[in-house]
């Protein structure tokens, strides 16, 4: 008989266990093909961040998508690199940059959330000495590798009598819904909206002031970064992409998850790396050990950030972690403190002020407002008040 699941830090620590093994096995097994470097990297950070802390899985189609993702960014920027070889780097950089998000408007809303990966992997071959497309295909194989492993592993040790839910919302066990009342009557489906077609939603996006702002602070990030002398200018970039959103609150939020997650995820790289050195059993060492740390911790709402950070600094940079560390905790502090400045001087848009407008119209729904609760409640936070109360259902 199977018994219960674990819940709780449990649960959480079995997760930080799973982690270990994908990415020390992904790193064994990407190196065992003969590749090394970024394929590695790229291997077991995704390997890391594919497990779920509460084991729920993710829809099947997502890993096609990503796949596909990956590799039209990777191609454009080994391609953009290629026909503009000797323009100066943050113009091809810049062009890369605003088409990614050009690109990223395209996307339905489904797979909306991956825009962000694609205006990362755009410009990742930008940022190599000599990238090309036999690069990328290595690349390509190391991700595909972690997202394989990963989730086999994860469903090997998914807890016995935990049903297989949607992402992050595991489905109730049988016995646990006999407390429901049976349904005496057909359910009736909600009115949805239909899917907007990509000329659409280019169009839509086209006639955004938030859109052309992330695109054109995105176009000069690199260049603000050389400007201002960061060492790792890209991580002025990734802040903008990554951070930057339409509210102050929305950017508020990713601003905090972001440096506490940075600056938590470099403590088991600098561990490990001044003990063992780096090898494939190192590389799941770091990254499980920073899953196990964030639940000590109780950071595990800052997780997926702390896992890139570990990942990048050990696995992505090994032997220059030294140096590397302080240097990208700074340089992404920078990319930081540019989303914010430009979230607050250009186009401005409060969440709390939108959200106790909607919270006095009478006609506004409980959806709405709680879609804006957080935002709301991190910029109150920030600026000493009271933070709002949520919506009576």
């Amino acid at each position: 008989m199977a018994g219960s699941a674990p819940h709780g830090d449990g649960l959480a620590l079995r997760a930080a266990l799973v982690i270990a093994l994908a990415t020390g096995l992904t790193s064994a097994l990407v190196g065992g093909i003969g590749l090394s470097g970024e394929p590695v990297a790229y291997g077991a950070v995704i390997a890391a961040l594919v497990v779920r802390p509460d084991f729920s899985r993710w829809p099947l189609a997502i890993y096609p998508v990503l796949l596909l993702i990956c590799a039209l960014g990777l191609g454009i920027g080994v391609l953009a690199s290629e026909v503009m070889t000797g323009a100066p780097q943050v113009f091809v950089f810049g062009l890369v940059a605003a088409l990614m998000q050009l690109l990223g408007l395209l996307l339905p809303s489904k797979l909306r959330m991956l825009a962000g990966v694609l205006a990362v992997v755009g410009v990742l071959p930008l940022l190599s000495s000599s990238p090309s497309f036999s690069d990328s295909w290595d690349q390509l194989q190391g991700i595909a590798i972690g997202l394989a492993v990963a989730s086999l592993i994860q469903f090997a040790f998914t807890p016995a009598g935990m049903a297989p839910g949607s992402p992050g919302h595991p489905e109730i066990k049988p016995e646990a819904k006999s407390h429901t009342k049976p349904e005496t009557k057909p359910e009736t489906k909600p009115e949805t909206k239909s899917e907007t077609s990509a000329g659409e939603r280019l169009m839509i996006g086209l006639r955004s002031p938030f859109f052309w702002r992330k695109l054109v602070f995105a176009s000069l990030a690199l260049a603000i970064g050389n400007g201002i002398g960061a060492v790792t200018p890209k991580y002025l970039y990734f802040g903008v992409v990554l951070l930057l959103n339409d509210s102050i609150g929305d950017t508020l939020l990713r601003v905090r998850d972001r440096l506490v997650g940075v600056s938590l995820g470099i403590l088991m790289p600098l561990l490990v790396f001044n003990s063992i050195g780096i090898s494939s059993l190192a590389n799941g060492l770091v990254l499980g050990g920073t899953a196990a740390l964030m639940v000590a911790l109780g950071r595990t709402d800052h997780l997926r950030t702390a896992l890139i950070s570990s990942g990048v600094a050990f696995v992505g940079y090994g032997p220059l972690v030294a140096w590397y560390i302080p240097h990208r905790w700074f340089d992404y502090a920078l990319g930081c403190g540019l989303a914010l400045a430009i979230g607050l001087v250009v186009f401005p848009n409060s969440a709390l002020r939108r959200y106790q407008q909607l919270k006095q119209k009478s006609d506004s729904s409980a959806a709405d407002l709680l879609r804006i609760l957080p935002a709301a409640r991190e910029e109150a936070r920030w600026l000493g008040l009271p933070p709002p109360e949520a919506p009576q259902r």
